[in-house]
């Protein structure tokens, strides 16, 4: 199954509170939930003012379904090719 990154923009993303990143996670679990498990959430990491998700999804549009129902915005969505790491740099044998 795909995954993806989406990119979205959150003006002090970097500023939230506890409280207000569980409301965050509380919304999108509810959306996911309602769409079924064909998607799923794996992380976020929350910068300055964007916050970056990984999602495993069937498709883009089913991405962008969870975010206009959870009315999160989704300004970048691309699918990742290929994972790499520092054991990448290792030669095989």
């Amino acid at each position: 199954m795909p995954k993806f990154i989406i990119e979205r923009e959150i003006p002090n993303a970097g500023q939230l509170g506890p409280e207000d990143l569980q409301g965050i996670s509380a919304k999108s679990c509810s959306v996911l939930k309602m769409l079924g498990p064909q998607i799923q959430w794996v992380e976020s990491y929350v910068t300055d003012d964007k916050i970056y998700c990984v999602y495993i999804a069937p498709s883009e549009a089913l991405i962008r379904e969870h975010a206009s129902e959870g009315g999160f915005p989704a300004n970048r969505i691309l699918q990742i090719r290929r994972m790499i790491d520092p054991t990448t740099a290792e030669a095989e044998s």
